[in-house]
């Protein structure tokens, strides 16, 4: 168990999946350095946004730190969202392409309100 009462074994299965996904889809793009390099770049993206959300919680409240943490998180997964969304809207028509983007861009003004204004 957790410090919150959870179970630890559900984080490790979900790390797991994740690393042999992210080993696969690499072994897969062998050949392609830039699929290689997004797959690498996403993945330890993810992983320093996991860090560092469960070092925002156990930070105490109002602590310098746990502000830091706050705009470290939000970078982080505005950069994840970036990455994602530039690679999804790479494959549709233009059109299609907008609305991923616009969405990319509302989720991350979201997480801004959410983070820095209504808290």
């Amino acid at each position: 168990m957790d410090p919150n009462g959870r179970s630890a074994w559900i984080s490790t299965a979900g790390f797991g999946i994740l690393t042999v996904n992210s080993g696969l889809a690499i072994y897969r793009s062998r050949g392609d350095a830039g699929a290689v390099v997004f797959v690498l770049g996403s993945y330890a993206a993810l992983l320093l946004l996991f860090h560092c959300l469960s070092a925002f919680e156990r930070a105490p409240p109002g602590s310098a730190a746990r502000e830091r943490l706050k705009r470290t998180v939000w970078a982080l997964s505005t950069f994840v969202t970036a990455m994602f969304a530039w690679k999804v809207a790479a494959l549709m028509p233009p059109p299609v392409a907008a609305v991923v983007w616009g969405l990319a861009v509302a989720t991350s003004i979201g997480g801004f309100l959410a983070f820095f204004v209504y808290t």
